[in-house]
């Protein structure tokens, strides 16, 4: 196995120096302002392979200290994503406190803006759960280092669609490790969360003729699913141990912990959502000893950073789509590296990025 330790960050515990320890994070930044009701944490955990980019999630924390570790947490799998997708960029996340139906306006991603904008380049911000591209657009009035930006503007748009094709790519690369054969028709597929992601990945699916359960908190975006694509709608509280070939979580993080583990009756944990593991080490060991193949989601679910990636070189949909068809392959590398080296999934995962970071630290040692 590489010589490369995987550090772990847990969900269920917090101690702030220790973590950024730990996770070796470069800097987090706390934004706030009284005026617009700004409240906004930035974490940059890596920029050894460019400059950190991730999206700014919109969310009500329960504790301030949900978001900080949720803003360190996406951060990390951002700097991993990028390594292993093979772009030049580092690792960084942001947040804002808040509910983004109700506290959202033009001047607080403005004032916003200005704070990625302190950061001289550091940071990249692009749209994330509770962000639009018309967010965007107001941050760009007071930054360059925004991605995710409308079509109209030069820009990729909604990157929802890349991610889903992505993840399509993943599922069909388990299937391919767990049956010998990529083909997903006939085969049961329970998706937890059917967001702007899902709904494209239920598309994919559905042409495939896969058997499509769905849950969320959205009745309306249920009956699309339902309406559409045959979905048959089943409660948050049972779709986890429904019997199904795949389960694909893609809405928010935690979803395989101590209390769902012992319910799943899948063959193939493959979706979009960030940091399904609870614990990175616990519950991935957990999934590989029971048999369960495990998709990394930092890897499966890249498609949508591939995206705005592109927007440097002159956006092209199509090479972004054509870049995001190689996740499929990505997958079944991580795989063969994990049974290789006897560690689960998402450390195999780990290490492959880990390993492309330290490589460009030795080019980077000489001027």
């Amino acid at each position: 196995m590489d010589d490369i330790k995987t550090e772990n960050l847990s969900a269920t515990s917090f101690d702030l120096f220790a973590d950024l320890e730990e996770t070796k994070h470069e800097q987090i930044v706390l934004c706030q302002d009284q005026a617009t009701g700004l409240k906004a944490i930035i974490a940059i955990h890596n920029t050894v392979l460019g400059p950190g980019l991730g999206g700014t999630r919109m969310w009500q924390y329960a504790h301030e200290k949900d978001a900080i570790r949720d803003a360190m947490r996406l951060s990390r799998g951002m700097t991993y994503k990028a390594s292993i997708a093979g772009l030049n960029l580092g690792g960084a996340k942001a947040v804002i406190i808040g509910d983004p139906k109700t506290m959202k306006s033009e001047a607080l991603m403005r004032k916003f803006g200005r704070y990625v904008d302190n950061l001289n380049g550091k940071y990249i911000t692009a749209e994330d759960v509770g962000t639009t591209t018309k967010d965007m657009e107001y941050v760009q009035m007071e930054t360059d280092h925004v991605v995710g930006l409308p079509e109209s503007m030069g820009g990729g748009g909604d990157p929802s669609p890349v991610t889903a094709y992505g993840t399509y790519m993943g599922i069909k690369a388990s299937a391919k490790k767990a049956w010998g054969n990529e083909s997903l028709s006939g085969k049961s597929i329970a998706v937890v969360g059917i967001g702007k992601v899902g709904m494209h990945l239920l598309d994919y699916l559905h042409k495939e003729n896969a058997k499509l359960y769905v849950a969320d908190i959205n009745d309306a975006a249920l009956q699309i699913a339902a309406n559409k694509y045959r979905a048959i709608i089943v409660s948050a509280e049972d779709i986890i141990g429904l019997d199904v070939d795949i389960l694909a979580p893609c809405a928010l993080g935690g979803i395989i912990n101590d209390d769902t583990l012992p319910k799943l009756k899948c063959q193939i944990i493959a979706g979009a959502a960030n940091n399904q593991l609870e614990d990175e080490i616990i519950h991935g060991d957990a999934l590989k000893s029971s048999g369960i193949i495990y998709a990394p989601d930092f890897v499966i679910n890249a498609g949508g950073l591939i995206n705005v990636y592109s927007e440097y070189n002159g956006y092209v949909r199509e090479n972004a789509m054509a870049q995001t068809e190689n996740i499929y392959n990505t997958i079944l590398e991580i795989y063969k590296k994990s049974e290789r080296d006897n560690v689960n999934s998402q450390q195999a995962a780990i290490l492959h990025a880990q390993k492309r970071i330290q490589d460009i630290m030795l080019v980077q040692s000489t001027y």
